[in-house]
């Protein structure tokens, strides 16, 4: 991967060190602080690819960066560092659009994937608003069981999703909820099996990002893993794909036999938001010219 200029910010002296030194040697130029206040107040902010931050004691502290990245309209993937008593802080930063998360004590290799894969998917806001209220896109991927292959399809339906222009993928964490499904598809569903197929289904519209992703498994009852709506269960290795995918999604709902996931992500009120409401046109309107 390139160099990238990442943004740490950590009150812990010695949880920072360890992090700058780690990303260092990945190749990557780093600034670190510990103080948010000074990390918000620089003039350069908006050219760094990412900002790691933790979440401090106080959970509404540990989002405040998030808050003014938010406000600030600039879009750069905030990544927060927390440990397992901090979950309610992980979920609301999850809900503010933060891009992932890193369990304390860093593992190394975890470090390395999930910092990988935030800024693999930095995208840029770039279709002509006009023509976006008409379009309706449909995206069929029928993949067999090979997790190799989701990059590819990832970064093809982050892209379809970007140039729609409403739902950010580098802010509403979508490509963390379409890793963690098509993961599940192929190892728990149809457990490795290369014979067997992963079906993925998108329909992309201005109003909302649809997407199907079902196995050939036998599939399973949602019912007999923790709650994934409970912010609790966070750290709990059995069902923490569908926890994600829960938190990251407005709308989750899996088929009867327990081998289709349906996921829809809808836009957040932002400046293309009001615009392209604006430009599209009255149903009313519409029904009287037929």
């Amino acid at each position: 991967m390139e160099k990238r200029r990442i943004l740490i910010v950590d009150n812990n002296d010695e949880l920072r060190a360890s992090l700058e030194q780690v990303l260092r040697e990945l190749g990557h130029e780093v600034v670190a602080t510990g103080d948010r206040n000074e990390a918000l107040a620089r003039e350069d902010l908006d050219e760094f690819d990412l900002i790691i931050s933790d979440l401090t004691e106080d959970e509404h502290s540990g989002v405040q960066l998030l808050s003014e990245i938010k406000r600030k309209r600039l879009l750069i993937p905030v990544v927060v560092s927390s440990d397992e008593a901090q979950h309610p802080g992980v979920v609301k930063a999850f809900k503010m659009g933060a891009a992932n998360f890193l369990r304390l004590p860093y593992n190394k290799d975890e470090l390395r994937d999930i910092v990988e894969k935030t800024l693999a998917y930095k995208l840029r806001f770039v279709d002509d608003l006009k023509i976006l209220p008409y379009v309706r896109e449909k995206i069929e991927f029928e993949l067999p069981s090979d997790v190799s292959l989701m990059n590819g399809v990832l970064q093809y339906l982050t892209e379809r999703v970007a140039k729609l222009g409403l739902i950010k993928p580098e802010r509403s964490n979508l490509f963390v909820a379409l890793d963690e499904a098509f993961v599940n598809a192929v190892k728990h569903g149809n457990r490795n099996d290369p014979t067997k197929l992963v079906r993925i289904t998108a329909e992309l519209s201005t109003n909302e990002a649809r997407f199907t992703v079902e196995d050939e498994g036998e599939g399973f009852n949602v019912q007999d893993i923790p709650d994934p709506r409970d912010p609790s269960n966070l750290f709990k290795a059995s069902g923490r794909g569908v926890l994600l995918i829960y938190n990251i999604m407005d709308e989750v709902k899996y088929n009867e036999r327990g081998n289709r996931l349906t996921m829809v992500k809808r836009p957040e009120d932002s400046l293309e938001t009001d615009l392209i409401e604006a430009l599209t046109p009255d149903e009313t309107d519409q029904a009287q010219k037929k």
